[in-house]
């Protein structure tokens, strides 16, 4: 098989984000927030979690804690009950508690809007700052998510299975300032088609940009089957 260039995969990138936005032009971050404090606490929530899951027990949290300062103060043992549901409670407690209390620390009670300052945060990975650079402060960010390493492989953007090497590979893939975009698109598109079991193919608006299709790999089965046969 030819590899597949570079030039090639940016035209068909532009070509899915043109599909993916036809399909979903409402697609935007599915977390409910009203400020940065709350979006990074509901990031770092929703791992290993649904958003769904992190919006039903966010209303109560954040009627309750309003600053990072309240955050920060947080008794322990009450904030892991409160938050249970999203599952790795304890984790996520000490994550949250220390990325307010680093933030009241070391940049003035603000969450701040560079990478390499975000990632010095208890909790706060490249995959969640990217999350806030994108929706709070604008600046284009790829958030590899389970979705986007799962969709970017499908759709042979990338054949790498490590986050920071996919965001890092897609970069160079897809336009600066579609970074953003093109993570709520995939995630929508993650979420409602193409499923992780199985993919609905036949209703995605890209499957003649993606060479994982189904169709592709019954044809594939058939060759194999008829040079067993043939052997």
């Amino acid at each position: 098989m030819i590899a597949e260039s570079l030039e090639s995969k940016k035209k068909r990138a532009l070509e899915i984000i043109k599909g993916l936005e036809k399909k979903f032009p409402e697609a935007q971050i599915e977390l409910n927030f009203q400020n940065p404090i709350q979006l990074v606490v509901a990031t770092i929530l929703s791992a290993q979690c649904t958003d769904k899951r992190v919006n039903m027990v966010t209303p109560a949290l954040f009627k309750k804690y309003k600053t990072e300062k309240d955050f920060a103060n947080a008794n322990v043992k009450t904030f892991e009950k409160e938050i249970h549901s999203t599952g790795f409670y304890r984790a996520k407690t000490k994550n949250i508690i220390g990325c307010m209390k680093g933030i009241i620390k070391h940049f003035g009670g603000k969450v701040p809007n560079r990478m390499e300052d975000l990632i010095t945060l208890p909790g706060i990975g490249r995959k969640t700052a990217n999350v806030v650079l994108g929706n709070i402060f604008g600046i284009p960010g790829l958030v590899v998510d389970t979705h986007m390493r799962r969709i970017a492989n499908r759709l042979g953007l990338t054949n790498k299975q490590d986050p920071g090497k996919i965001e890092f590979e897609l970069n160079e893939i897809v336009p600066k300032k579609d970074w953003t975009l093109f993570s709520h698109l995939i995630i929508w598109h993650g979420r409602r088609t193409c499923f992780a079991r199985k993919p609905k193919c036949t209703d995605c608006i890209v499957n003649t940009l993606c060479p994982s299709r189904e169709d592709i790999k019954e044809v594939s089965v058939g060759l194999v089957k008829k040079i067993k046969v043939a052997s």
